[in-house]
């Protein structure tokens, strides 16, 4: 009689600890504000098959608590286990960003006043392969639905990691297995149209076909930012480039910069100005990127008078840039961390949070911020003044002007409006954190009459 096989259990780490503010990072606002589509919270844990393992978090006011789930294949022993440096190069933990929060409050009104309902999101450091195809998913799409068809490209091309609360979990499939291995694309593309991808199952399986087919093993890698490390310190390559040759490319080509990456990533299949630019920065490194979408257009509009009164569903290359170029000027190098922080307070999933103005349960805003806004506005009577509105949904519609004339009187108002807002930071004894808004306003009108 033969012995049953014995099938070895996954093996699974004790909980261990990073220490990390809320101010530094807020995982329930940075795991599901559109960067990554493949973190599934359950039970108040969120978990991702990453790199060859399940990682699991849960997060306190002073420690980001973490647990590694390894495939009962891996046999690797606790000495080396690299999770946590995984973990600080994929949160991008090197950069300060409360620091940055402060600069931005004190440069940016506009900031200052949204920013403290959503301190500690941070720009994702995520492999490159994986944030081209999931944000070729994005198009005229919605969170949920961009998460569910990136569920079904792991769930049929990428490996089995293992299980957790009855949920398998698969890690993101390589170009090869997207591309179709040896067989025509179009196989592929078939299949993904039957998982309901629609004319994305083109673009999807093209570009897997051309990255793995028709690159350079690094060829993404070669596109990154050199003072950001990739992901994983650095890509598997099918065969080693010599020192040489990369050296000898790089004098051909230039070296890397974040203009010739959108440039590289906009000639593959699917890939336009806004999918190029959150490969570069969730991707790339490229922390200066701004993807610019019916969010951000509608804060530049809203927020910033930045392209007043232009009704438009479609950019121009120079438009498009014109808006990156806008907020670059305003935030600097870091201009996408900064834009992911007012896309987030933009989108509805998140109005509640950015209505009351304060942080959820658990939450933290570290600093007391002071925010003066002053505004001189002139209006006809008659004239409608949009307020800041609602985010205009997870849609492609574009937002309608700021400013909707409905009539023309004689007389006009000037009105010079000054408001102090303070927001006051306390913690309660069970640590739960409350915010008080205190908003003083000052108003001088002065009433001109025209002449008939």
């Amino acid at each position: 009689m033969t012995a049953p096989r014995i099938i070895p259990r996954p093996r699974v780490s004790e909980w261990r600890k990073l220490p990390l503010s809320l101010a530094e990072l807020c995982i329930d606002t940075t795991l599901r504000c559109g960067q990554s589509f493949r973190w599934k919270k359950i039970n108040d844990t969120w978990h991702c098959a990453l790199h060859g393992r399940i990682i699991s978090l849960t997060q306190d006011h002073t420690h980001l608590h973490y647990q590694v789930t390894w495939p009962n294949w891996v046999n690797k022993p606790e000495s080396e286990d690299d999770t946590a440096a995984l973990l600080r190069n994929y949160f991008a933990l090197s950069v300060p960003v409360a620091s940055l929060y402060k600069e931005w409050q004190a440069s940016d009104a506009n900031f200052a006043r949204r920013a403290p309902a959503f301190t500690g999101i941070r720009i994702l450091n995520q492999d490159a392969w994986e944030t081209l195809v999931s944000f070729i998913c994005s198009a005229n799409n919605n969170i949920s639905r961009i998460s569910s068809m990136v569920q079904k490209l792991c769930v049929h091309y990428g490996p089995y990691i293992g299980t957790i609360e009855g949920e398998a979990f698969h890690d993101f499939p390589e170009p090869i297995k997207l591309s179709g291995k040896g067989e025509p694309h179009s196989q592929v593309e078939a299949h993904l149209r039957q998982l309901g991808f629609g004319y994305r199952a083109q673009y999807i399986a093209e570009t897997a076909w051309i990255v793995a087919e028709k690159k350079p093993a690094d060829w993404l890698l070669g596109l990154r930012n050199p003072s950001v490390p990739p992901l994983f310190g650095g890509l598997p390559l099918k065969e080693e480039v010599k020192k040489e040759e990369k050296e000898a490319e790089e004098e051909e080509e230039g070296p890397p910069s974040y203009r010739a990456a959108h440039e590289a990533m906009m000639t593959l299949s699917g890939v336009g100005p806004k999918v190029a630019d959150c490969v570069c920065l969730m991707g790339l490194g490229w922390w200066e990127s701004v993807p610019v979408d019916t969010h951000v257009w509608q804060i530049a509009q809203r927020d910033y008078n930045f392209g007043k009164g232009i009704k438009t569903k479609t950019f121009t290359k120079g438009m498009y840039n014109s808006v990156g170029d806008h907020f670059r000027k305003i935030w600097g190098p870091y201009a996408g961390w900064a834009q992911s922080v007012l896309f987030t307070a933009n989108l509805k999933s998140f109005a509640e949070q950015a209505s009351n103005g304060k942080a959820k349960k658990g939450e933290m805003v570290s600093t007391t911020t002071t925010a003066v806004v002053a505004k001189a506005v002139t209006v006809e009577r008659g004239e409608g003044v949009a307020g800041n509105g609602g985010d205009g949904g997870d849609g492609d519609g574009l937002p309608a002007p700021l400013l909707n004339a409905r009539g023309t009187r004689k007389r006009k108002v000037t009105s010079t409006m000054e408001v102090v807002k303070t927001v006051k930071v306390e913690k309660t004894k069970e640590e739960n954190i409350v915010e008080q808004h205190t908003t003083t306003t000052r108003r001088m009108s002065k009433r001109i009459r025209a002449r008939s």
